[in-house]
This record gives C-alpha cells, sequence and structure tokens, in this order.
C-alpha cells in the first residue's frame, strides 16, 4: 500500500480540468468508441465538464500533484412534498485502483457532506454505480425507473382533447417552461437551472425531438423528448400536469402507428403504463433509480411538511449514521397540529431505532413507515407506528434527471 505522507485533500479547480476527467473516464470506463458513437470529441468531453469544476463542490486527494481521488457536488434544487430544498447532488466519485483501500474516499464523502450542511443543503441524491456501497454511507433509493414496452397494435385509440401537439428544438424555452411548471407541483423532482438543464442533455445524441401539448390556453402542459431508430419510437421522458395533456401525448404517439413497430420507454413514476392501456398485456421493467440521504436531520425537518392534525404529536428514537455524528443519538421529533416540526437531541433512553438511510426513503415517501417496520428497518410502538402513518404524505418521488 502506497504511503501517504504526500497525500493532501483540496480543492479540485479549472487548473485540474483534465487530470479531473482522465480520472472519470478511467474509473467509468469511458472508452473514444464510446465517446464517437454520441458524437463527442476527446476535447468536447474535457470542456464540457469545466463548468462543473466552475459551479460545483469538487474535492479530491493529490499525491503531490497528481489528482488519484475525487468527488463533485452540484449545487441544485428539488421540490419534496410542495416545499424547496436546497439539494447537494452528488457526482464524479473516483479513485484509482492503486490508491483504493486507504479510506480515501470516505473523507472525502465526509468533507463533502460538512459543506453541503454548511451550505444548508439538508438533502442528497446521486445515481448509485454500487447500491451496497452508498447504503453503507447513508444514502438509500427514493426512486425507481420503469423501461415499457408498447407493441403498435397495442398503441391506445386517439381520445379527443381540446389542445394540440407541436414538435419543437428540445432546448427551446417551451420545453423549460413545461418542466418548470411540472416540477412546481411534483414531488422529488428538480428545479432544473442552467448547469440542471446542461447535464440533462449531456448525453443525448442530435437525432433527440421534442414534442410539447399545448393547452386550450396556449400554455406548455406536457411535452415528450423522443427519437425514431430502426422503427422504434424511443421515449427519454413524458412529463404532463393533467391526464388531458397525457392523453394528447399518446394522440401524437399513435399518430407514428404507420412508420413504427413498437413503443420503448421510461417512467419515472411508481405508476405503471399497463392499466391506462386498453391491452394491458405490455412488458415493463422496474429498476432502482436514484438514492439520497438527509444531511443534516435538523435542517431537514424545520422545513418538512407533515401532515395536519388536531393535536401535537412526539416521538424519541435513536437516530444512527454511518457517518455524520450530527446525525448520531437519541433525539426527540415533535410535530405541530399545523403540520411543522422540529427535532432535538434528547438526553432520554429510547428502545426506538432507525437509520438516516431509513429516515431518508421513509420522509421522502419511497417507502411507507409499515412497510419499514415489518422488514426490521424501523424499531417502533405500534401507537408510534400509527403516528407515523397519519404524519408523512404518500407520494413517491419523481426522478428523471441524471448527473
Amino acid at each position: 500500500m502506497r504511503h501517504r505522507k504526500n497525500m493532501k485533500m483540496k480543492k479540485v479547480n479549472v487548473s485540474h480540468l483534465e487530470q479531473y476527467s482522465q480520472l472519470l473516464r478511467y474509473v467509468f470506463q469511458v472508452t473514444h468508441n464510446d465517446l464517437h458513437r454520441i458524437g463527442w470529441e476527446e476535447h468536447e468531453i474535457i470542456s464540457a465538464k469545466s463548468p462543473v469544476l466552475q459551479q460545483a463542490d469538487v474535492l479530491g486527494w493529490f499525491d503531490g500533484e497528481k489528482l488519484v481521488s475525487q468527488v463533485a457536488t452540484y449545487p441544485f434544487e428539488v421540490r419534496i412534498f410542495d416545499r424547496t430544498y436546497a439539494m447537494g447532488g452528488v457526482t464524479g466519485v473516483g479513485t484509482f485502483p492503486e490508491y483504493s483501500g486507504q479510506g480515501l474516499m470516505n473523507k472525502l464523502l465526509y468533507q463533502a457532506l460538512a459543506n453541503m450542511r454548511d451550505k444548508q443543503q439538508s438533502i442528497s441524491y446521486l445515481y448509485p454505480y454500487s447500491i451496497p456501497y452508498y447504503r453503507r454511507k447513508g444514502w438509500e433509493i427514493i426512486s425507481d425507473k420503469i423501461v415499457f414496452e408498447v407493441q403498435d397494435y397495442q398503441l391506445p385509440k386517439t381520445k379527443h382533447v381540446p389542445g394540440n401537439v407541436a414538435r419543437v428544438n428540445p432546448e427551446s424555452e417551451d420545453v423549460k417552461r413545461a418542466y418548470e411548471r411540472f416540477a412546481l407541483q411534483t414531488h422529488g423532482a428538480m428545479l432544473r437551472d442552467e448547469l440542471a438543464w446542461s447535464e440533462y442533455w449531456r448525453w443525448d445524441s442530435d437525432d433527440l425531438t421534442a414534442a410539447i401539448y399545448y393547452g386550450e390556453e396556449g400554455e406548455p402542459d406536457g411535452y415528450i423528448l423522443y427519437w425514431i431508430e430502426e422503427e422504434v419510437f424511443h421515449v427519454k421522458d413524458m412529463i404532463f400536469i393533467h391526464e388531458e395533456a397525457r392523453s394528447g401525448l399518446w394522440n401524437f404517439i399513435s399518430a407514428h402507428f404507420s412508420m413504427i413497430s413498437k413503443v420503448i420507454g421510461n417512467i419515472h413514476t411508481d405508476e405503471p403504463l399497463a392499466f391506462l392501456l386498453e391491452d394491458a398485456d405490455i412488458k415493463e421493467t422496474i429498476s432502482p433509480y436514484y438514492m439520497a440521504r438527509i444531511v443534516d436531520i435538523e435542517q431537514f425537518i424545520s422545513k418538512y411538511p407533515f401532515k395536519t392534525a388536531t393535536v401535537d404529536r412526539e416521538w424519541t428514537f435513536t437516530l444512527q449514521d454511518p457517518l455524520l455524528t450530527w446525525n448520531q443519538g437519541v433525539f426527540t421529533l415533535r410535530i405541530h397540529s399545523d403540520g411543522t416540526g422540529e427535532i432535538v437531541r434528547s438526553n432520554m433512553r429510547s428502545d426506538d431505532s432507525i437509520s438516516i438511510q431509513t429516515m431518508t426513503t421513509m420522509l421522502l415517501g419511497y417507502k411507507r413507515p409499515e412497510y419499514l417496520y415489518k422488514i426490521g428497518r424501523l424499531l417502533c410502538a405500534p401507537e408510534t407506528l400509527d403516528l407515523l402513518e397519519d404524519a408523512i404524505e404518500q407520494h413517491t418521488p419523481y426522478f428523471s434527471d441524471y448527473f
């Protein structure tokens, strides 16, 4: 094992851009062929990552002048039950194999989370390349992706809708406007700024097209992002703010009946497509998508909207966190009748217990308290379980971004 006397953790900046990109490509095995397949040149991928180092909090371990381990945190925002939270989006995680086993990443993630706490980013999202690894660091699954396949003869019949669909450039302002309207009313969704949009488009080919559904008032009420290749209609994403827009967009897809043999696409909610189709015998594959972790339980609860009640509610429990000392110990959660909450440290002893991973997936609505109790992830009295079931909203997160 290499001696660490020359190792130093420090901020990674634009002067380290080439090293940052080389480490990413090595760790994630991005080859020249991968880049050429989507139309990238070597210098373009390096330049594309420049905004990361300018706008994100990027930390790295250096062996002398050589960058050997790194993690980046994007300054994003997400909607959680109609509240806007500052979110630290973790990406670019990697260590050269000859430096593994020295605890470098553990220290980087700790410092990244400490920096998030200082910036009031009380929740963190990431795409897991290893779910077990990130679970050990305090993250938990909070969203799924459903991949569906609909044959041409299973396409829904056209329904009358008052609006119309128009094809536009995917980067048009109306696409952004439609998404903004959707995200503001959708639990778990990213509020995309320029940086978030650039990450959303990063690996898409030039063949991507957008079709927007405009309602009677001319507002963009939804869109579909798609491309057609070898008689397959591929859906990158479809959003809509009401059923009318959903029907209008499926009318648009069905209008391609003579051109395609099937539709393959993604759904980022917990609503399978099959039930909505007359011919429900379609193929759908569900898989975990994004993970999240509460960075600071006190900050997070201070904004969190519980369901209202006629009385105040209280729960004292032990919280475990594998990394962060400020999330470890006995806490008392007080939920006021108006739905506001606060959490404070307690000197009491409690047999009730929950991990930061379980707390995250429970409060974000991905798994209900009753289920977590049943599988042993939540230890509490039956009356406490009833309290939590009544206090937490029932909506699973939507998240369609990738960074």
